[in-house]
C-alpha cells in the first residue's frame, strides 16, 4: 500500500499522555540533517554538546541516565520535568545548539517511553553497544562520547 503524501503526518506527536507516570524515562534519538557535513563526535563539538546536556540537568529541565553521541545522531535516556513539555524541551535544546554550535538537525526526533526496568536495561545496553555495532570502537568501555549517571 502506498502512502499518500497528503495523509502522511509532517510532524510526529510527542505529547506525553496524562496517564504516564511523572518521571518516566524515554529513549530519545535525534539525527543531524543529511546536509550537515560535520560530526557530533568532533573533538571540538562533542564537549560543548555535553556541556549543554549537563546544564539542562543542573537546571532540572531533564534528568539523564545515559547520553551517547554518534557521528550523525545521538541516543539518550531522559526523564522530563513534569512542568515542561517534552517537545518544547527537545526543541529548545536543539535550537540552542543550532544557534550556538551550528549543528543542523533533522526536523523531528524519535521517542519511546520505557515501560519497565527490564526494558530500561535492554535499551541501555542497546545504546551503549551502538558504536560497537557500527564498527566505531571494539569495546563499549572505549567509546569516549557518552555521559552515564546510571550504570547497569
Amino acid at each position: 500500500m502506498d502512502i499518500v503524501e497528503s495523509n502522511y503526518p509532517r510532524n510526529l506527536c510527542h505529547k506525553i499522555p496524562p496517564w504516564v507516570k511523572s518521571g518516566s524515562v524515554f529513549h530519545i534519538r535525534i539525527r543531524v540533517s543529511k546536509r550537515w557535513a560535520d560530526s557530533l563526535i568532533d573533538k571540538s563539538l562533542a564537549p560543548q554538546v555535553f556541556e549543554s546536556v549537563i546544564f539542562y540537568q543542573q537546571q532540572e529541565i531533564w534528568n539523564y541516565s545515559l547520553f551517547l553521541l554518534m557521528p550523525d545522531h545521538l541516543h539518550a535516556l531522559l526523564s522530563f520535568n513534569p512542568e515542561r513539555k517534552m517537545s518544547t524541551v527537545i526543541g529548545s535544546w536543539k535550537s540552542y545548539l543550532t544557534k550556538n554550535r551550528g549543528i543542523k538537525w533533522q526536523n523531528n526526533y524519535f521517542d519511546h517511553r520505557i515501560r519497565n526496568e527490564a526494558e530500561l536495561t535492554i535499551k541501555y545496553q542497546y545504546i551503549l553497544n551502538n558504536p560497537v555495532a557500527k564498527g566505531l570502537c571494539k569495546e563499549v568501555e572505549t567509546w569516549p562520547w557518552k555521559l552515564e549517571i546510571r550504570e547497569l
